[in-house]
């Protein structure tokens, strides 16, 4: 196939190029779009005990789990006339409005109730939406009445200070948040990358190449995630990747092919042989690549939640379309400029600006890549101790990692939703945030005296404030007044409301939903419970329990892809256990600077917390890329040990020579990926922020400590033994095994090795 492409870029390239911007503009006017049916949310087990809670409170008594707030601050406080008028203003454009199931407020609501929705110096009143449609839906109706309220109220009444917040204004506004840091991070990016690509590559229109595979892959899976939008939930974080994930492996790819073909024309080939052989060469490891990256990311779909689902969508529709932009559009446009590849190289006009020499080509044994693997190999169990200790050492801090859910915190401190949410923490006595709400399904039967003897074991849990029953309200287990509104008991079910004085996300939280659900439910009944604190343990439950299928299969489909590559059951082994070593860095880096909040937190609001999604989220995409390289660096040096004596000399020769040719292209790919996940930083969302910083501190690590110290390392320790594998698997391996140099792989080569 791979040769076949090679043939067709020869003759008809210009068809071939004409073809790939029809497709780039069709999928740029189907693709683009896509922002506007995407969601913010996905963080939620659909499946779980939290979420099954949610619909019977939906379905069965018109509570939702997503809010509306504002809060109202005028400056003679919140019982005062001004800010009783434009309470009163916002409640007549907000109730009965459609997909509102309730509204409280402390001008309407029984003076008890009130007095909770009051802030504590009483200067703000506090105005509780509830919005039906989920964590999907509730986003764009949430951000239509707020509109509504800051175009028709806030005009009529001076002095008064109205914010809107509420999960579903966080939702809506990490919406709006993310598709102007898209924005951001395609302007940072995009003319760095460049900058760097034309040192990298020499000449203008060959750094120019890659930026266009990179656009194409970018539109195409912008098409991908839209035509998935019509049959399921995709998160919008999602176009972060495609945008990051393009444009690098676009790059990585394209670099990899143009840097070969230069290599064959140094061997003195025709454009044509160096073409057919590139395509042969490096054309089969960008495939092999890309499947491996795809692959690893795959392994997402086995979540429940649609947040980690949808980068394992666009991590795949991404890959593929970069691979495939890589092998059909690389080779024709080199055809296509023929000598024109190298024209406008910069680095010759600034030599000559600089009035110095042409390099002179350079012996492969004096290269610095060469040298200082050389250098590695001599002293390589000190420095692989030494390497291993440091990226132990770094990761440290992971062991001490809390899970935390997303809140208005992930914003920006100036986003309305977090300063809300910031007087919810300070200045009100009642955080609905905290709350726990507990759903009896099937209540038929149950007593009064079930339910209130049910509501006074609950308030005895500690840190437990109040329980709200259909009956009365609680505390310390004794009735201390009549029931609220935030209870009810409806067609054969009944639900309770817990008020909590834990903090979120904390041990006490943690502790406190325990000691809830070793209650007996009245009458024995089955209960559930929900809940900001039941849903991030539901959310860290789903995870937890299928991370051990998901790092399986991941390291299954590793395996046995590297088997193919390589035939040797030791390489694969060590490809697994680096590539975890060169992620702790990473992971530890997470936990010290943003849930510790070191650094500042580089700009973000520390929680003590790490949304659980992230890390999982990291490791997928991170193992991915590092296997991206590792397919680079050992596919190059099979093809030495191939063509060598397969001693324990020939091994180590092979590793160095492997890496004397790929260590410049591995190094500069890493430095453009870096710079296109380093642009994910300016990001306002905390969480992608922290996705930048991850992504970016993995790829360096990779390409660097580990790729270019710790693989030479480990190669020359374990000599020869590298390329074992028994012989029932020499035999498969012979047969269905993958050749980097594109014939069939020789009989002998793993059997030599085995003996």
């Amino acid at each position: 196939m791979l040769h076949r492409i090679a043939l067709s870029a020869i003759a008809a390239p210009k068809r071939i190029i004409t073809a790939a911007i029809l497709v780039m503009i069709g999928a740029a006017v189907f693709g683009v779009p896509v922002a506007k049916s995407l969601s913010s949310g996905g963080f939620q087990d659909p499946t779980s005990e939290s979420a099954h809670a949610a619909h019977l409170l939906a379905d069965k008594f018109g509570q939702s789990d997503m809010q509306l707030l504002f809060t109202v601050t005028a400056p003679d406080g919140a019982k005062s006339a001004q800010a009783r008028a434009t309470g009163m203003d916002i409640l007549s454009r907000v109730d009965g409005a459609p997909h509102v199931m309730s509204v409280v407020s402390p001008w309407t609501a029984p003076p008890a109730a009130a007095a909770d929705l009051i802030s504590k110096d009483g200067k703000s009143g506090l105005i509780v939406v509830g919005i039906g449609g989920g964590e999907n839906d509730a986003q764009k109706y949430a951000k239509a009445l707020s509109d509504t309220v800051t175009a028709d109220v806030l005009p009529k009444h001076d002095g008064v200070t109205v914010l809107a917040g509420g999960s579903a204004m966080v939702y809506s506004q990490i919406n709006d948040q993310t598709q102007r840091d898209l924005l951001l991070m395609e302007s940072i990016a995009i003319p760095l990358s460049f900058l760097v690509l034309v040192w990298v590559f020499g000449g203008l229109l060959a750094a120019a190449l890659p930026m266009a595979v990179g656009a194409l892959a970018i539109v195409g899976s912008m098409s991908v995630l839209r035509l998935i939008t019509l049959s399921t939930d995709v998160s919008i974080f999602a176009l972060n990747l495609s945008t990051a994930m393009g444009l690098a492996l676009a790059i990585d790819y394209t670099l990899l092919i143009i840097s070969r073909y230069r290599d064959e024309l140094a061997t003195g080939s025709s454009r044509e042989q160096a073409l057919i052989r590139t395509m042969a060469t490096a054309g089969r490891t960008v495939l092999f690549s890309a499947t491996t990256v795809a692959l690893s990311m795959a392994a997402m779909v086995l979540f429940p939640m649609y947040f980690l689902k949808s980068f394992a969508y666009a991590g795949i529709a991404t890959v593929g379309f970069a691979a495939l932009a890589a092998i059909i559009v690389t080779p024709a446009a080199i055809v296509l400029m023929g000598p024109r590849l190298d024209a406008f190289d910069i680095r010759r006009l600034a030599r000559r600006a600089l009035r110095r020499p042409e390099p002179v080509p350079k012996p492969v044994e004096q290269l610095f890549w060469y040298r200082s693997t050389k250098v590695v190999m001599r002293r390589a169990i000190p420095i692989g101790l030494v390497g291993v200790t440091l990226l132990l050492l770094l990761g440290a801090p992971f062991l001490g990692v809390k899970w935390g859910f997303p809140d208005d915190r992930v914003l920006p401190s100036s986003a309305s939703a977090h300063q809300v949410g910031d007087d919810l923490r300070s200045s009100f006595a009642d955080n609905t945030d905290t709350a726990v709400t507990v759903v009896i399904p099937d209540a038929n039967g149950l007593t009064p005296g079930d339910i209130e003897r049910y509501a006074a074991q609950l308030s005895r849990v500690t840190d437990v404030s109040t329980v709200t029953a259909p009956t009365g309200t609680f505390a310390a287990g004794k009735m201390v007044g009549p029931p609220a509104a935030a209870t009810g008991m409806t067609d054969g079910s009944a639900f309770l409301t817990v008020g909590s004085t834990a903090p979120l996300f904390s041990d006490a939280s943690e502790a406190q939903l325990v000691g809830l659900h070793q209650v007996a439910g009245p009458g024995d009944r089955a209960v559930e419970m929900t809940g900001v604190a039941q849903v991030n343990r539901d959310s860290v439950d789903a995870i937890t329990s299928r991370l051990p299928i998901v790092l399986g299969a991941i390291a299954v489909i590793t395996f046995v892809l590297l088997y193919l590559l390589t035939g040797s059951l030791v390489l694969p082994l060590k490809a697994l256990v680096l590539n975890v070593l060169s992620l702790t860095a990473a992971f530890g880096a997470l936990v010290w600077i943003f849930q510790d909040g070191h650094l500042g937190a580089l700009g973000t609001t520390s929680t003590g917390t790490i949304v659980a999604n992230m890390p999982v989220l990291l490791f997928c995409i991170a193992f991915g890329l590092s296997m991206d390289y590792e397919v680079f660096l050992v596919s190059r040096i099979r093809e030495y040990w191939l063509e060598s004596g397969r001693t324990r000399a020939d091994n180590d020769e092979s590793v160095a020579l492997g890496l004397a040719r790929t260590g410049r292209v591995i190094t500069a790919a890493a430095l453009v990926m870096s710079i296109t996940f380093a642009a994910l930083i300016a990001a306002q969302v905390a969480f992608m922020r922290m996705f930048g910083v991850g992504l970016t501190l993995a790829v360096l690590v990779d390409a660097t400590l580990v790729r270019m110290i710790l693989v030479p390392a480990f190669m020359h320790v374990l000599g020869r033994w590298n390329w074992w594998a028994p012989k029932p698997l020499v035999w498969l391996h012979d047969r269905i095994g993958i050749s980097e140099s594109g014939s069939p792989a020789e009989p002998s080569a793993q059997s030599v090795a085995a003996r």
